[in-house]
C-alpha cells in the first residue's frame, strides 16, 4: 500500500495534543461553518483510517473523503486535531472539535453517546505477531485457551469487547495508548499479539522490525456472527444538521470512481468497499 511509510509512522509516535486544551468552545452548526469557511475535524492518527504526517497533512481513507465533501459544501478550511481514540468521543461531547474523520466503527454504544453519519467503510479483524509467530497464534480466541498469553489492544477499541464476549481475562490483556506502541509492545515480548483491524495489522507490519501479520488468521465469531465493522463520520449530539449535510455529500460522492479509489488506495479490498453498503446506520445503531 502506497501510501503506508515511515513517516506516518513517525506521526504516530508525535500525537499532537495542543488542540485539545483545556478551555473548549461551542460546537460550530452547519450554518456557523459555511459562514466562517472553517471546520474542525480530529483524527486518532491510526493508519490507514485518519492521520497527520510530519508535515501537517491529513491523510487516510477518513481525512480524504472529510476534504472531498467540504469541498462540496463549501468548506474551505479544514483544522486538524489529533488525539488518542479514547479521546475521541470525550472530545466531541466537549465541543472540542465539531467532526470525527477516524472511521470509528458504528455500534450502539457509541450511537447513545454521539451521531454517526451513514458508513463510510467496512473491516475486518487481524493480529500483529512477533515475526515468525513463535506462538502459532491466528485467532482471538487463542487468547482464551492460552491463560498464559498476552494482547495487546487499544484503549477505546473494539477489540476490548470482542476478546471479552470470546472468554479473554482481562488478566490476558495489555492495554496501550495508540497503535504507535503496538510495534515494541510485540516485538519485545511485552506482549504476544496485538490486536486491530486486519487493515491496522498490515500497515504496522509494514512500517514495524520483528513483527508480522498473523498468517491463516481466523475471523473472530461474535455473537453468532463473523465480526465486521462499519466505520463512518462522528458529530456531537444535537449537530445534525452538520450530519445531515455531511449525508448528503457522502451520498453523492460514494457514486464516483473517486470514492472507492481512495478506499482501495489505502488498502480496503473491493469487498471492503462493496460491503459499506451492506447496513445502514440506523441498523448499526440498533443492533442487539
Amino acid at each position: 500500500m502506497t501510501k503506508f511509510g515511515t513517516t506516518a509512522l513517525m506521526a504516530l509516535s508525535a500525537i499532537a495534543v495542543s488542540a485539545m486544551a483545556s478551555t473548549a468552545v461551542s460546537a460550530a452548526t452547519l450554518a456557523e461553518i459555511q459562514e466562517s469557511g472553517t471546520i474542525r475535524i480530529a483524527v486518532a492518527n491510526e493508519i490507514p483510517y485518519g492521520y497527520v504526517d510530519p508535515t501537517g497533512k491529513a491523510l487516510g481513507a477518513g481525512p480524504d473523503v472529510a476534504k472531498a465533501l467540504m469541498e462540496q459544501l463549501g468548506v474551505d478550511k479544514i483544522e486538524w486535531v489529533t488525539t488518542n481514540f479514547s479521546s475521541l468521543i470525550p472530545g466531541l461531547r466537549a465541543d472540542r472539535f465539531d467532526m470525527v474523520a477516524a472511521e470509528m466503527a458504528i455500534r450502539p454504544d457509541r450511537c447513545a453517546q454521539v451521531l454517526f453519519s451513514q458508513p463510510n467503510s467496512s473491516y475486518g479483524e487481524g493480529l500483529l505477531v512477533a515475526e515468525g509467530n513463535p506462538k502459532g497464534i491466528h485467532a482471538y480466541g487463542d487468547f482464551a485457551e492460552n491463560p498464559d498469553y498476552k494482547v495487546a489492544i487499544m484503549a477505546g477499541a473494539d477489540q476490548l469487547e470482542m476478546l471479552q464476549k470470546l472468554g479473554v481475562s482481562e488478566d490476558n490483556m495489555v492495554t496501550i495508548a495508540s497503535n504507535a506502541d503496538a510495534i515494541s509492545t510485540v516485538s519485545t515480548g511485552r506482549a504476544d499479539a496485538y490486536a486491530a483491524t486486519s487493515l491496522t495489522a498490515s500497515g504496522l507490519a509494514e512500517q514495524g522490525k520483528g513483527v508480522q501479520v498473523a498468517g491463516k488468521f481466523i475471523d473472530p465469531v461474535i455473537d453468532g456472527a463473523e465480526a465486521r465493522s462499519w466505520g463512518g463520520f462522528t458529530f456531537a449530539t444535537g449537530n445534525e444538521d452538520l450530519r445531515d449535510a455531511v449525508n448528503g455529500a457522502l451520498t453523492e460522492f460514494k457514486q464516483t470512481p473517486a470514492w472507492a479509489e481512495t478506499l482501495t488506495g489505502y488498502g480496503f479490498t473491493q469487498s471492503d468497499v462493496d460491503g459499506s453498503g451492506n447496513k445502514t446506520t440506523e441498523e448499526l445503531c440498533t443492533a442487539a
